[in-house]
């Protein structure tokens, strides 16, 4: 009889998990339940459909449950599993379209829960016009409601990724846009000010306002009006909640799933919970960091896909390992591209490192080419070993290509002397004899 696999969860993790099973196991009975009424979509892609650039969110959906059945995977949308007793190998399951509740055996399971919006603890996040932008019915939910009232005036809740790049999207969409940041620092946990500063001058050219504050109150009754601070009340009609993402984690808790310390499911190496033949993957997970040593949790869409291939080969029998990440992300700001990877200064400096921070402004191209534009690069370094830490990047091209050559160089732990040694391309169109990522590293061998 073969043995069967349970996936919870269908999107990212979830789905890389099934299909890299059935892979590797042609046999396996393999059987995946989700929440939602899609899986395996490009949620990272949502700002960009709501803005107009993709032109329907069925292009967003990679695989559909008929898609994944004609591999032998059971794909069961709108299906809550609401618990799991590790003892007996047992997860009970709600059916969310006729409220029917069963249970199913399973022989390995896979944790691929996934992350919910953090929201505020206010009541008064109900209100019509109030968003979170995690799972596409909240994106369609949110595209109905731009469609039927003409909302003017946006509040987005926090200074992420998802909201600089929906602070962009309602721009594009004729509104105006105020973010509330708590700390007044947006990206505060991938930029230093100095390059901060650079983004919030882009923001601020496309009339983004940036505020601080803490959302204390959101006002209204049959729609939000108003969201406000201890400081300031701004007027609006729509408020988008980018405070970021929390794991869901709860599920695997009460079923005796071990906690790390930043509060997601802890892993090993190959992706196994203390659970017996429970794995879990995605963003209800920690990730190792690479340049600390130590968990962290870091949601993103490329990390679960690279978790749940490992978890989904372990889960039917292989050895697959899941190593460690550096942090490494990109967003679109208007015509700015802001890149991090590693530590930025502070948290190296938190971390007990002895920081020595290098910023410069090089042409992205030959200066000489028409178009060459400025583009700053700041590297991270352990002064004490030459080792590079990290390292931010602002300009309006070339910025993706760059941050990842300094992601490989976290990755081999390379030193400053290593880095301005790389042979890196060279073409006037394309970069400058020098790479600002070698000047960067030029002037950081010198200080």
């Amino acid at each position: 009889m073969a043995s069967r696999l349970i996936v919870i969860g269908g999107v990212a993790a979830g789905m890389s998990a099934a299909a890299k099973a059935r892979r590797t196991d042609r046999d396996l009975e393999i059987i995946a339940y989700e929440k939602g009424s899609f899986i395996s979509y490009a949620a990272c892609g949502m700002p960009y459909w709501l803005a107009g650039d993709i032109p329907d969110h069925e292009k967003l959906i990679v695989r559909s449950p008929e898609q994944m059945r004609k591999q032998g995977i059971q794909v069961q949308v709108r299906h809550e599993v609401t618990a799991i007793e590790a003892d007996t190998r047992t997860v009970t399951v709600k059916d969310l379209e006729n409220e029917n509740t069963f249970t199913q055996g399973y022989d390995r399971l896979v944790l691929g829960t996934g992350a919910r919006p953090a929201w505020p603890p206010l009541g008064s996040t109900g209100l019509p016009g109030v968003f979170g932008l995690r799972s596409l019915e909240s994106g369609l939910a949110l595209q109905q409601f731009i469609r039927e009232n003409s909302p003017q005036k946006a509040v987005i809740v926090g200074g992420g990724y998802i909201a600089i790049e929906m602070a962009e999207t309602f721009r594009r969409l004729g509104l105006d846009a105020t973010m509330m940041v708590r700390s007044g620092k947006i990206l505060r946990s991938t930029l230093d000010d100095d390059m901060r500063e650079l983004v919030e001058a882009e923001l601020a050219r496309y009339g983004v306002r940036v505020i601080t504050g803490t959302l204390t109150s959101l006002e209204g009754d049959d729609q939000v009006v108003a969201a406000a601070s201890a400081h300031e009340r701004v007027p609006c009609d729509l408020v988008l909640m980018g405070m970021g993402a929390r794991p869901n984690v709860e599920l695997a808790k009460a079923a005796g799933a071990t906690l790390g310390p930043t509060g997601a499911i802890a892993t090993d190496a190959y992706m196994r919970t203390n659970l017996p033949d429970v794995y879990a993957a995605g963003d209800c997970c920690e990730v190792l960091n690479l340049v600390t040593g130590k968990p962290a949790y870091i949601p993103l869409g490329s990390t679960a896909n690279k978790q749940g291939r490992v978890a989904g080969e372990n889960a039917a029998g292989g050895q697959a390992r899941f190593g460690s990440v550096v942090g490494t992300m990109v967003v679109r700001c208007f015509n700015l591209v802001v890149a991090s990877t590693g530590l930025t200064a502070a948290r190296a400096s938190a971390a007990g490192f002895k920081v020595q921070e290098t910023m410069v402004r090089a042409k992205d191209i030959s200066h000489y080419f028409p178009g060459a534009s400025d583009i700053h690069v700041k590297l991270v370094v352990d002064g004490s070993r030459d080792r590079l830490l990290g390292g931010q990047i602002v300009g309006s091209r070339g910025v993706a290509k760059r941050i990842d050559v300094l992601a490989t160089a976290l990755y081999n732990r390379m030193s400053i002397t290593e880095l301005r040694q790389l042979d890196l391309s060279y073409a006037p169109p394309f970069a400058p004899v020098w790479d600002p990522i070698l000047v960067a590293a030029n002037v950081a061998a010198k200080e």
